[in-house]
């Protein structure tokens, strides 16, 4: 009998599912998935969604700085944008939600093109600054451009609606996020396997190499932005939906610097990065918050220092990640599969 596993072409060897175990223990886990609501627990799918709708932006701002090469320190602002494009299409100009999931998306995607230009001279922390700088310029106009937003007073959401069909629980928005996230996962790993996605791996290895084999810079870093911001847009029109409410105060650097810091932990440059990243960076305050909610009973003064420290911890996080797992949650696994299939040697 044959051992191992072998491939004879191509087609074999990039397959998602190489094995009967993974399908088993893939199948599983998706059952589990579609099982949760069941159990009842509102506030635990209250957690997914959020981390859900963080996949989602992590997916695309690993298109753009993880394949790519590409830094943004201002992938907030794209989310703010979707966000507000899809409260302001939905309330004001009547649209329903089916055209309004990919306007906010295309809207955020124009804004990504835009940012895109400067890419194609800039690099490195010159590149980061200008996305920065249009993080602080999105800021301004959610603030002051009182008319459209509504300023720091906010904007109410109403939930999706498709026709006479509301997404006004968790259980059913649960659904429809998860949903959204498993298109957005098949999206970027078929994008990684396609001719686009070795362009991009191209210019994040060697951008003049890359041209010298007549990948065009021009075209593929605006794609990478566009796609990016287009990822990005379509999580704010969820995050809007779902909260209920929004306010420029909802995207201002720090959370671009926590989307930067979920692709560091998970992996940067990989899908399943972005999913463990993404979760467990927004798992992670929900365990601290409990565990200072019930300190706090005893302990009053816990509250108050976790409200001081939550920006302590993440960075604590990213600093121990690089220095101890550069590679992230996603290398960490690897490692793993590593040792167990090639258990007991160690080569």
């Amino acid at each position: 009998m044959p051992s191992g596993l072998y491939h004879t072409t191509y087609r074999s060897s990039i397959k998602r599912f190489q094995t009967f175990f993974v399908k088993f223990w893939f199948t599983l886990f998706v059952m589990g998935l579609i099982a949760l609501p069941l159990l009842g627990f509102n506030y635990i799918l209250s957690i997914l969604i959020n981390a859900g709708i963080a996949v989602i932006v992590v997916l695309g701002l690993n298109v753009l700085t993880g394949m790519t090469g590409l830094i943004s320190i201002g992938h907030a602002a794209f989310v703010g944008i979707g966000a507000y494009a899809s409260v302001i299409l939905t309330t004001r100009l009547g649209m329903p939600y089916y055209l309004v999931f990919f306007c906010a998306g295309a809207i955020a995607a124009l804004s990504g093109l835009i940012v895109g230009i400067p890419s194609l001279r800039l690099k490195g922390l010159y590149l980061a600054i200008t996305t920065m700088a249009f993080q602080f310029i999105a800021q301004h106009v959610f603030l002051r451009w009182t008319s459209l937003t509504a300023g720091t007073a906010g904007l109410e959401v109403p939930p999706i609606r498709f026709g006479h069909w509301a997404f006004n629980t968790d259980v059913k928005m649960y659904y429809f996020v998860m949903l959204v996230v498993a298109l957005a996962i098949t999206g970027v790993s078929n994008l990684t396997r396609s001719r686009v996605g070795r362009a991009f791996v191209a210019i994040r290895d060697s951008y003049i190499a890359a041209e010298v084999m007549g990948v065009s810079l021009f075209r593929y870093k605006l794609l990478a932005f566009s796609l990016s911001a287009f990822y990005a847009g379509v999580a704010g029109s969820l995050l809007a939906h779902y909260s209920g409410f929004i306010s420029p105060e909802g995207f201002y650097m720090e959370l671009s610097i926590q989307y930067i810091a979920m692709i560091i932990v998970g992996g940067m440059g990989t899908v399943l990065g972005s999913i463990y990243g993404a979760t467990f960076m927004t798992i992670i305050p929900e365990i601290l918050r409990y565990i200072t909610s019930k300190l706090g009973e005893d302990y009053p003064y816990f509250v108050s220092i976790f409200v001081y420290s939550k920006g302590l911890i993440f960075g604590l996080f990213i600093l121990l990640f690089l220095i101890f797992e550069p590679d992230g949650f996603y290398g960490r696994w690897r490692k793993i599969k590593t040792y167990f299939r090639i258990w007991p040697y160690s080569y």
